[in-house]
């Protein structure tokens, strides 16, 4: 029998997703930024899911859309990368819920990204968090998160590199 590494967009299909098309950005700013091997993505929405947790939508469906988040922000690394296995680790993930005043299971929102990165990436896809309540999010989306993660490639430039070039 021969181990085959599976590769993290197999595992995506695996647990039944597909990465969405790229979105487009709403304004001036780029889907995410490189600095060495450092990439920090803006933040993602979703199309479907629109709303305000514990007013109009429940729970279960802010964990589907944070999950939606997720996959959205995997397109955008895929996309800057060109494969997933260039993923060295998932540094930290911040997570916006619309929120009703008294609602606060923001977190447990989060886990629906949390959760995917985990299943995705294994040991990799542990990361550092922070869920907050918003009043409110553009387009009335129910979630938006953004991510740091550390890829393969071009390293950052070393605190000595910089000193020897007189920065």
């Amino acid at each position: 029998m021969v181990n085959e590494t599976i590769t993290p967009e197999k595992r995506i299909e695996e647990l039944g997703f597909t990465l969405p098309p790229v979105r487009p950005s709403a304004g001036n700013y780029v889907s995410c930024v490189r600095s060495g091997n450092l990439i920090f993505t803006s933040g993602q929405g979703t199309d479907e899911y629109r709303g305000r947790l514990g007013e109009d939508l429940s729970l279960d469906v802010g964990y589907e859309a944070a999950r939606q988040c997720m996959l959205n922000l995997l397109a955008v690394v895929k996309q800057e990368v060109g494969d997933l296995n260039k993923v060295k680790r998932i540094v930290k993930i911040l997570g916006f819920v619309n929120s009703a005043a008294d609602f606060t299971d923001q977190p447990k929102v989060m886990n629906g990204a949390s959760d995917l990165l985990v299943q995705v990436f294994g040991e990799k896809g542990q990361h550092g968090r922070s869920a907050v309540g918003m009043a409110q999010l553009p387009n009335n989306n129910a979630v938006e998160v953004e991510m740091v993660l550390e890829v393969e490639g071009q390293e950052a430039i070393s605190n000595d590199s910089i000193t020897a070039a007189g920065y």
